[in-house]
């Protein structure tokens, strides 16, 4: 049975060309198009989508608050395609906030490669969008009352992420105390999407958030999120943790990869490394977290009911590479005990 696609965009013509390479994608049927947020309210009473996409700049109603007045009255996956800059960027991740799955950015050539792989990549979103439910926001509340005194030294938390990930992190991050070791994160993220994310992150948690250099030593109440292009891992210099950013091929097809920055925890800080593997597409951090574990680390796996994509965190299950399988309202409690037992 077809996924049935509502197109919600300004352009005419994008419209047309979401419609011709859409229609080559298997198991994809395009039932209509919208030129604005009442052509799309009409249509979606009328043609009873299971999926659509919805850019931001529309006239009248932009795509943001239609987006919210459509997660509120009328629940529906949603995967945003814009042309998107930096400032767009950060509206982009307003969007998710307000419960999109995910965005695709238009491209900016019309060559035909560049055009079969944005066609792949939103296919294979619009098939993901398809099967997620309306978005759970658990409550995560902070830790402070169980957090540890101090750090130990040498101890470490890495994140990794994909689909569904900026709100997940935004939430632990959120939920931790200031006094907590070094956080190294990975998120699955157009590159410039990355700094419009970090800040987003520094503005809403005690910790300090910011892009990882390559080679700089690693703080307490410090997040470091990958700048992309490059891995993201950890690197021992003398008796300091410093962030390593490695020039290499792609692993299960990121770069930045999650397997990346969990095997160096794993290698680098063993027992004192704290890993968490959360919502996502694929199978990225799943090995990693399994060589965390190995290594006498803490694991944990985002649970099915709060993510927004299982597949990453169902993966690292099914290898046992999880020391805990836990909702996004209860893991940043999970770190803060660990860190406490670490002493």
């Amino acid at each position: 049975m077809s996924i049935r696609v509502l197109i919600v965009d300004d352009s005419a013509a994008y419209r047309g060309l979401l419609t011709r390479l859409l229609a080559q994608a298997p198991g994809i049927e395009v039932v209509g198009e919208a030129g604005d947020a009442a052509e799309a309210r009409a249509a979606i009473k009328r043609l009873a989508p299971d999926v659509l996409t919805l850019d931001i700049e529309m006239p009248g109603m932009n795509g943001l608050d239609f987006l919210e007045r459509l997660m509120r009255l009328h629940p529906l996956p949603v995967v945003m395609v814009s042309a998107l800059g930096r400032q767009q960027a950060e509206v982009a991740l307003q969007a998710i906030a307000l419960g999109a799955v995910d965005f695709v950015i238009k491209p900016d050539q019309a060559d035909a490669r560049v055009l079969s792989e944005f066609a792949e990549r939103l296919a294979a979103l619009l098939r993901t969008a398809a099967g997620v439910r309306p978005p759970v926001r658990p409550a995560v509340l902070p830790v402070a009352a169980i957090a540890p005194a101090s750090c130990r030294s040498g101890s470490l938390i890495a994140i990794g992420a994909s689909t569904g990930g900026t709100e997940a992190i935004r939430a632990i991050l959120a939920a931790l105390p200031a006094k907590v070791p070094p956080i190294l994160i990975v998120q699955h993220l157009p590159e410039r999407f990355v700094a419009p994310f970090a800040a987003r992150l520094d503005d809403g948690s005690a910790l300090t958030v910011r892009l990882a250099q390559d080679g700089e030593p690693l703080r307490a109440g410090h997040a470091y999120l990958s700048p992309g292009r490059r891995h993201l891992a950890v690197a021992q210099r003398g008796d300091r943790l410093v962030a390593s950013l490695v020039d290499a091929p792609k692993v299960n097809f990121h770069r930045p990869s999650v397997d990346v920055l969990f095997e160096s925890v794993a290698r680098v800080a063993g027992p004192l490394g704290v890993a968490l593997l959360l919502t996502g597409m694929g199978k990225d951090g799943a090995a990693g977290l399994a060589q965390v574990r190995a290594a006498g680390g803490y694991t944990l796996a985002q649970d099915e009911a709060s993510s927004v994509v299982f597949g990453m965190p169902a993966e690292a299950i099914r290898l046992e590479a999880a020391c805990e399988v836990a909702e996004l309202g209860a893991m940043a409690a999970s770190v803060c005990r660990r860190l406490a037992a670490l002493g």
